[in-house]
Formats: structure tokens, sequence, C-alpha cells
């Protein structure tokens, strides 16, 4: 379905529209699928991410469909200073954000048993780390701009107990906790801070690299909906959670996986 098929059947936000958010990781995938929702709101939509020529084929392709044309910064995330001062720089251009989706990881396999330290702490912040930062980097925005909210990744795939990538699914399950800290630490300057825990969703990545006939038969057995899922049920799910409609929701976790078990 296209973004403009959808537009006459699910829901619009008004709390959305000049509201600037800010997505990590925006440039494909999950990313890409907020930016373009983000947009389509009206939303003043700022997004992140390493990859530059995805990100900025991204803009284009949005500039002639979007209620409003995101604006796209380069930035490693692993490089926190960068990181706070792509924050700044942006913000000057929407103004304080009061949506953050801090939606960048990745999900790389890894054999336990040749994981060295170096690689360890690479995983924790490209998948963890910067989470943390960049909330501490746009708080002081949201608590003089009165509230606001902060949507963390997760990832199903620690709950589940899968193995074969371990330094994944040990900062994603540190994503929870973090949410939760968060969600009381910033709750009394009215910001919530969520997480959604995604599936297997189905980007142009996994195509690559793992969806397999086989793969495909399996999810249609463990799924209790049986269609796959993509980047705009996710994006549908951080709508709700950054708009006004969820102003009492904090602190908890949302699963989009079409009920696999």
């Amino acid at each position: 379905m296209s973004l403009v098929e959808a537009k006459s059947r699910f829901a619009r936000y008004p709390s959305l529209v000049d509201r600037p958010v800010l997505i990590t990781g925006g440039g494909s995938g999950i990313g890409a699928g907020l930016v373009e929702h983000f947009a389509d709101q009206g939303a003043r939509v700022a997004f992140v991410d390493i990859a530059e020529q995805p990100s900025r084929a991204l803009v284009e392709g949005l500039r002639d469909r979007a209620r409003r044309v995101p604006r796209f910064a380069p930035c490693d995330l692993t490089d926190i200073a960068a990181l706070r001062a792509a924050v700044a720089d942006l913000s000057e251009a929407t103004g304080p954000f009061q949506v953050l989706v801090n939606n960048a990881g990745n999900d790389d396999r890894h054999p336990f048993a040749d994981v060295t330290p170096e690689y360890w702490d690479g995983r924790m912040a490209v998948n963890l780390r910067h989470q943390f930062f960049a909330a501490q980097a746009v708080f002081e925005g949201m608590k003089r701009a009165g509230g606001g909210s902060i949507i963390n990744f997760s990832s199903t795939s620690w709950v589940m107990g899968e193995g074969g990538y371990a330094a994944y699914t040990t900062a994603k399950s540190g994503i929870i906790g973090l949410t939760r800290s968060l969600a009381r630490d910033m709750g009394s300057d009215k910001v919530r801070v969520n997480a959604v825990l995604p599936g297997w969703i189905i980007t142009e990545r996994q195509r690559r690299l793992w969806f397999t006939p086989e793969a495909e038969r399996e999810t249609m057995e463990r799924q209790a909906l049986k269609h796959l899922l993509k980047p705009e049920d996710v994006a549908r799910m951080v709508l709700f959670l950054a708009a006004d409609d969820s102003l009492s929701v904090t602190g908890q976790s949302f699963i989009v996986d079409g009920g696999w078990v």
C-alpha cells in the first residue's frame, strides 16, 4: 500500500502538525518509513544517518508527495560529539525537538566465540549508547517546550531468546531498562519515554541478507497474523506514541510482531 493510499485509511494526528521530530537512522528500512509517515503528518521532520546517498534520495523522493520535506544531516551516531552537534544544528532549523525516535541500530550476526572486547564495545555504541545520549541532547528543548515524547527502539529478538548475535540482543534488552529509567527521570517535566519492539519487519536489508523461502514459511507458521510485516506497520505505532493521543502513556513497551509465538 502506498503512502497516498494510506492517507484515506489510517489516522491523522492534528497534534503532530508542525511538531519538530528527530529520527535517528532515518535513511533506509524502518527509519525511512518513519520519516515518510511523520512528514506526511505535517511534522517538521529531521533525521540523521551515516549513509548519505540513500538519505538524500529519500528527501528528494518526498519533495513532491509529503506535506513537509524532511531535513537530513549525515552523522555517525557512535561519535557522541557529532550527534550532539547534529541535534543542535537541526533544532535551529526545526525548533526544539518535541519528538525523538531512537531508531538507529545494526543487527549484524556474530558467533559468540568470535566476539572481542572491541567488537562488543562497538555493538553497544551502535545499538544502545547513542539512544541515551540522543535523549540527553533533546531533553532541555523538550522541557522548555512543555514536554515531549521519546520512542526507543528495542527488538523482540531478545524476548525470544534468539542466538547468533548476543551483543545485539544484549543491547536491545538494555534499551528496556533505559526506557523505564528515563521515563521516571523525565516524567516530572512532561517528557514521556516508551519503547517499541519490532518483530521481523521485512525491509530491503532483511530480504537481501536473510529472507529465504524457508524463513518465510516459518514466519507464516509462527505469526498469528498471516502477512509479512512492513515498516509502515511499525510507523503507525510510533505515530500514536508521538502524538498527544498517548499523553498518559510512559515507561511502556509495545510489541509489533504479528503475534509471533
